[in-house]
C-alpha cells in the first residue's frame, strides 16, 4: 500500500484546524501494554445493549495485531468471530500469536479475554506492498455527496418534528440522539415516516471518524475503520421487517474485513451497505467503504442473530 499522505488530493475532506485528536485514537483503540503480545484495552463507549460495541473489540484486536509486525506490511484481511457476550464493566486482555512471519505475508492470531474465557478470536493477515497489472472493482453508486446532506443530528431532529411519526420510531431515535458516538454520519437518501413500510434491505451513508487522525501509519486508519465497519451494519437486515416485527435480539457472529487500498478514516467515505439474505434468525450483511474519489478502499461481510419479539394473537374486538 502506498502512505495516506498520497491521498491528501484524491480523497478529500481536508485537515480540520489545530490538533483537535480523534478519540477513536487517543482512548477508544488505545491499548495498554502489559507483556510482549499482550494488551490491555477499555471501553469508553457501550450501547443501550449494554454489551461491548463489536466495532471496538475489533478494532482493538487489530491494534494489538498491527504491533507485531513490521513497518513495511499492512493489513489487507481479518476474519472475527464473536464467541461470548462483552462485559462493559472490565477491562479486555488481547493476546497475540504470530501464527506465521513470511517474505510477503503474515499471519497473526488475535484472542480476547475477560473473566479467564475468550469473548472474541480473530485471524489477521497483512502483505508487503507488491504491484499487479490485473486490477478491477465496481463503480461507487452516484450520490450526493456529505456537504449537501443533513448531519444525523438535525436529521433526527428533523424526523422528531414530524407529527406523522409513529411512537416507537419516536422512542429510537430519542435513544439513539442521546448517545454520543466518534464517528460523523451523514444518510443519504433518508426516508420519510411514510416510506418507512417499504424500505428495501440496502442502506447508503457517509461516514468519518470525528476529530484528526492525520496522515500518520495506515495500520491506524485500518483499525478505525474497523471500528466504523460494524456500525448500523447488521440493522441493514432488519430495514424491510422492522416495521412489522419488533427485534427482541441482535448480535453480530462474526465480521471479515478486506482492504483494497489506502484511505484516511477522519476523512468522509461512502459506506454502502446491503443485506442479501435472512433466515433462521440470522442475517446476512455484506458493505462498501468507497473514497470520495470513487476508489473501494475497503470490503466486510457480517451475520448475526436476529431474534424479534413473539406476536401475540389479534384481538376481534
Amino acid at each position: 500500500m502506498s502512505p495516506p499522505q498520497d491521498l491528501e488530493d484524491e480523497q478529500g475532506g481536508g485537515d480540520p484546524p489545530g490538533d483537535l485528536r480523534s478519540v477513536l485514537v487517543t482512548s477508544v483503540l488505545n491499548l495498554e501494554p502489559l507483556d510482549e503480545d499482550l494488551y490491555r484495552g477499555r471501553h469508553y463507549w457501550v450501547p443501550s445493549t449494554q454489551r461491548l460495541f463489536g466495532g471496538q473489540i475489533v478494532g482493538q484486536a487489530l491494534v494489538a495485531a498491527a504491533k507485531s509486525v513490521s513497518e513495511d506490511v499492512h493489513v489487507h484481511s481479518l476474519h472475527c468471530y464473536f464467541v461470548r457476550k462483552g462485559d462493559p464493566k472490565v477491562p479486555v486482555l488481547y493476546q497475540v500469536e504470530r501464527t506465521r512471519t513470511g517474505a510477503s505475508f503474515s499471519v497473526r492470531f488475535v484472542k480476547a479475554v475477560q473473566h479467564g474465557r475468550p469473548i472474541f478470536i480473530c485471524q489477521a493477515s497483512f502483505q508487503k506492498a507488491q504491484p499487479s497489472p490485473m486490477q478491477h472493482q465496481f463503480s461507487m453508486p452516484a450520490v450526493p455527496p456529505p456537504e449537501e446532506l443533513l448531519s444525523h443530528e438535525a436529521l433526527i431532529d428533523q424526523y422528531l418534528r414530524d407529527p406523522q411519526l409513529q411512537e416507537k420510531y419516536r422512542v429510537g431515535l430519542n435513544q439513539i440522539a442521546a448517545q454520543e458516538v466518534p464517528i460523523e454520519i451523514r444518510v443519504v437518501n433518508p426516508p420519510t415516516p411514510g416510506q418507512l413500510k417499504e424500505m428495501e434491505p440496502r442502506l447508503m451513508f457517509w461516514v468519518r471518524a470525528q476529530g484528526y487522525i492525520g496522515e500518520g501509519d495506515m495500520k491506524m486508519h485500518c483499525c478505525v475503520a474497523a471500528y466504523i465497519s460494524d456500525y448500523a451494519f447488521l440493522g441493514t437486515a432488519v430495514l424491510p421487517h422492522h416495521w412489522q416485527h419488533e427485534v427482541d435480539f441482535m448480535v453480530s457472529l462474526d465480521h471479515s474485513m478486506w482492504f483494497h487500498a489506502p484511505f484516511r478514516a477522519d476523512h468522509w467515505m461512502l459506506y454502502e451497505c446491503e443485506s442479501p439474505w435472512a433466515g433462521g434468525s440470522r442475517g446476512l450483511v455484506h458493505g462498501r467503504l468507497w473514497r470520495q474519489d470513487g476508489v473501494l478502499a475497503v470490503s466486510c461481510a457480517q451475520e448475526g442473530v436476529i431474534r424479534v419479539k413473539p406476536q401475540g394473537p389479534k384481538s376481534n374486538l
